[in-house]
């Protein structure tokens, strides 16, 4: 699952962003109201954490993009504790939800997953394909009631074939959507070949009613058999 964190204060945004990294979130982080747009304009999330107040234009604005655009991503205000106007706007424009700085992380952590449990399936996180069960609380999947085993980066790329089901997917958005901000970090788009290699055996061998399909000189599929 991916977040946007939108806060122009260091210190605090790098605390979130490491907070939310422990909860095996991916995590993008924008420090101005440019920086967040062109994230917007480039990808979907599943919560944005916006601040109101950020150099170079309003929070208000960019949940007025997102009307635009009809997005669905989940959207948490992170406010002061004088603007009420603001969060009132802001729930008026689109918003899900608000929490008033200071804040303890424990309740941001908390507040995201209850917006996007409540986003994917009415409250309910799991994700059914074919006859794999995915559970996003606890990052397990079962095949027919029977645990399948897979490492993080697996998963993360299971889960997100799952939640876009049937659609061509490619190595440059697969590598966003397990890295975020960090693709950086991985040693090459070669890395996500072998991942999804491991991933598609693993799947064959535990019966799995689904498989990962190559679309050549596109990416990959994820379809029922």
């Amino acid at each position: 699952m991916k977040i946007l964190i939108i806060e122009d204060e260091p210190d605090l945004r790098e605390t979130i962003r490491a907070s939310l990294l422990k909860e095996k979130f991916v995590v993008e982080t924008a420090e101005d109201f440019f920086c967040a747009m062109n994230k917007i304009n480039d990808y979907d999330y599943d919560c944005i954490l916006l601040d109101i107040m950020l150099p170079g234009g309003s929070g208000l604005d960019v949940l007025r993009e997102l009307k635009r655009l009809r997005r669905s991503d989940s959207v948490l205000i992170l406010s002061a504790k004088d603007s009420l106007d603001d969060k009132v706007e802001g729930l008026n424009l689109g918003a899900d939800d608000y929490l008033t700085k200071p804040f303890h992380l424990a309740e941001l952590n908390a507040r995201v997953k209850s917006l996007i449990r409540r986003r994917q399936a009415q409250g309910d996180m799991s994700v059914r394909v074919g006859n794999l069960l995915i559970h996003p609380d606890d990052r397990t999947v079962e095949v027919e009631g029977c645990v399948l085993q897979l490492n993080r980066k697996e998963y993360d790329l299971l889960y997100y074939f799952a939640v876009n089901p049937g659609r061509v997917i490619n190595k440059v958005s697969l590598a966003e959507s397990v890295w975020g901000d960090n693709i950086d970090q991985a040693d090459s788009l070669d890395f996500i070949y072998s991942q999804v290699k491991n991933l598609r055996r693993k799947l064959k061998q535990s019966k799995a009613s689904v498989e990962l399909k190559a679309v050549y000189g596109f990416g990959y599929k994820l379809t029922e058999l």
